[in-house]
């Protein structure tokens, strides 16, 4: 069992892009409504701080003076579109699509997060990163070319090579606690006693010893405390787990990206992007269970 990240197709989000796309798209909202109701624009500096924002996102250094200019002008911009549209929806009565109200919405959550994190330095849970995609969050990796990902994070475990989705979520969450939960689940579905379960060291917790130790499964975990009398062999069986884990699970993960759309998600919609995962994975299983097949009938003819 194992847990990883499969990305959304989204560009890398800063917190200027983000008040800017909000920014810009309450801008053009704003502009539709006054053209149907044949009302004038309220008055703005949007079109000076449009190109400040352009020339500033040409520039290879970005300097905090100018990144702090901008944030406080596109934070006030973002509040002044937002209000104008509320006022002009209880004056003539507007009707919004629901996307354009689950926009308006994010669009405000965003303003109320970044203005806390701007001015007071608070840092917002649940943090919306994407007005296309409100439902992504950021998610700690930890990896050295990638610290952080975007896009739903899955915990996945395997039985005999066939992959099967335990627990998918856009917030993070530590995979640690749901050893017991996939150990259960893999007995239900095969019907047969788990005796050996490969995971790595995030799943050695003591809760999750205890459990393994007391249901009698083997596990790659790093041994606490003194040697016992058949070490080596616990030792060879660990590794013989590591690397039959690596060799599959993980590659599995690659595989999946890879060949099986996976790598980067183009779906638009939370439902869409997770039905994507579920049939990347279990197209990736059904190939794999044909190639048994086919290899079976070609032994048996032979």
């Amino acid at each position: 069992m194992d847990a990883t990240c499969y990305e959304s197709n989204m560009r890398y989000p800063t917190n200027v892009k983000l008040l800017w796309e909000c920014t810009d798209w309450l801008h053009r909202l704003l502009k539709k409504v006054c053209g149907e109701k044949k009302v004038a624009m309220p008055r703005s500096k949007y079109l000076k701080w449009k190109k400040r924002y352009v020339s500033y996102s040409k520039m290879k250094r970005k300097t905090k003076k100018k990144r702090d200019a901008l944030t406080r002008a596109l934070l006030l911009l973002t509040e002044k579109f937002s209000a104008e549209l509320d006022r002009m929806e209880g004056e003539h009565g507007l009707a919004f699509t629901v996307d354009q109200y689950v926009r308006r919405a994010a669009a405000r959550k965003v303003r109320e997060q970044q203005y806390a994190l701007f001015h007071h330095g608070v840092r917002p849970e649940g943090r919306i990163v994407s007005l296309d995609r409100p439902y992504v969050r950021p998610i700690v990796r930890g990896k050295e070319k990638k610290p952080v990902e975007f896009g739903a994070k899955v915990h996945k475990f395997q039985v005999g090579g066939i992959g099967f989705i335990e627990h998918l979520s856009f917030d993070a969450f530590h995979e640690g606690i749901r050893f017991r939960k996939t150990v259960l689940d893999a007995q239900g579905l095969t019907r047969t006693k788990v005796k050996i379960v490969g995971a790595d060291a995030i799943y050695a917790t003591n809760k999750n010893r205890k459990f393994a130790t007391g249901n009698g499964i083997r596990t790659d975990f790093k041994r606490k405390g003194r040697a016992g009398k058949h070490e080596g062999h616990r030792k060879k069986l660990a590794a013989a787990i590591t690397k039959e884990r690596a060799a599959r699970l993980e590659g599995s993960f690659g595989n999946d990206k890879e060949h099986y759309g996976l790598k980067r998600i183009r779906a638009r919609t939370k439902a869409t992007e997770i039905l994507w995962i579920f049939f990347g994975i279990h197209t990736a299983n059904a190939l794999e269970i044909g190639r048994r097949m086919a290899s079976a009938r070609l032994a048996k003819a032979a």
